[in-house]
């Protein structure tokens, strides 16, 4: 069996943002958005990021691009530790690793033209004559499934969908590798949503782009992730391939959240089990002890799930969990 080509590792990635109060800012705690976590995003694949809003999702995709520098933690982008570098390195490394964001509209500046959006990354970027920039503007705007004439136009005289597509067109001018993709249809009407999915395939097929692939919304996820982590209060605590994940979910926290997804079966809604979580997500300001999720857990015990840290291990093949009660 061909061993998969790693393209972007990250271990033990913290990001915490300070707490300041006072007259002089003395700093009084930490927003402990992410905090410890790994994993690895294979050559050509997506993974899929899911959790409840506030968990870290959208704030570990961000650190993984350098755009908050990380607190403590490790990120290779193609064997190549990233964490080290200033800005000027960043800016060599930036074309292979782009980012497409969650709301269409506030991306896009109002007062550039659709063609001066797409071609800022190439006027920045290359050198290439603005002949040649035009040209590949109109083709990616083609690529993405818009009329190449429209470079004139402003994205205020575009469609949500369109200008999403605006933006992924952008994020491929460069012809990157990565793409973080931060809850890209969450801002869209549902007749849109499975459009732009279908077309991130598209490119992702026609170009060989891996995706990190932010979302809270798990049947999308299901439809377009390879693997998927399931991500709580800063921390992931299970990584498996959708399939397994899915269909023997193994730590408390996905098992509830996938009893939340509808089923579109009458029958089979009816005889479903939900699992119902007690209280509410504790604040990353000041996080429980132990397991962060005994709070709410409807299993957990007083013992080690109150007291120790679960170990982040291997409990299927290709299966990874925190969680002290599996076995």
């Amino acid at each position: 069996m061909k061993t998969k080509e790693v393209l972007v590792k990250v271990d033990n990635l913290k990001k915490h943002f300070p707490i300041y109060e006072g007259v002089i800012r003395r700093q009084v705690g930490a927003v402990k958005a992410v905090d410890g976590v790994s994993f690895e995003i294979f050559k050509g694949e997506t993974l899929g990021l899911v959790g409840e809003s506030g968990c870290g999702k959208s704030t570990t995709g961000r650190t993984l691009l350098m755009l908050h520098p990380p607190t403590d933690g490790s990120i290779q982008f193609k064997g190549q530790e990233i964490t080290d570098k200033t800005g000027q390195e960043m800016r060599s490394i930036r074309p292979d690793m782009q980012m497409i964001f969650q709301d269409p509209h506030a991306c896009l500046n109002p007062r550039m033209t659709v063609g001066s959006i797409i071609d800022e990354p190439l006027r920045e970027h290359t050198n290439d004559s603005y002949e040649e920039r035009l040209k590949l503007v109109q083709s990616l705007l083609e690529l993405v499934g818009l009329n190449s004439s429209h470079t004139n136009r402003y994205p205020h005289e575009f469609s949500g969908g369109q200008r999403q597509r605006i933006g992924i067109a952008r994020a491929i001018a460069l012809k990157p590798e990565f793409i973080m993709c931060d809850e890209p249809i969450a801002a869209l009407d549902v007749s849109i949503q499975a459009q732009v999915v279908n077309l991130l395939e598209e490119l992702q097929e026609e170009l060989g782009l891996t995706y990190l692939f932010i979302s809270h919304d798990l049947s999308m996820v299901r439809h377009i992730a390879d693997r998927v982590a399931v991500m709580y209060l800063g921390k992931i605590v299970e990584l498996a391939e959708k399939d397994a994940l899915y269909g023997e979910p193994q730590h408390p926290y996905t098992q509830a959240l996938l009893s939340a997804v509808p089923v579109p079966d009458p029958l089979k809604e009816i005889d479903r089990e939900r699992v119902i979580l007690k209280g509410d997500v504790p604040s990353p300001a000041n996080p429980p002890s132990g397991c962060r999720f005994h709070t709410r857990c409807p299993i957990a015990n007083d013992k080690e799930c109150v007291t120790i840290d679960p170990e982040w291990r291997e409990v299927r093949p290709g299966h990874f969990a925190a969680c002290h009660l599996i076995d």
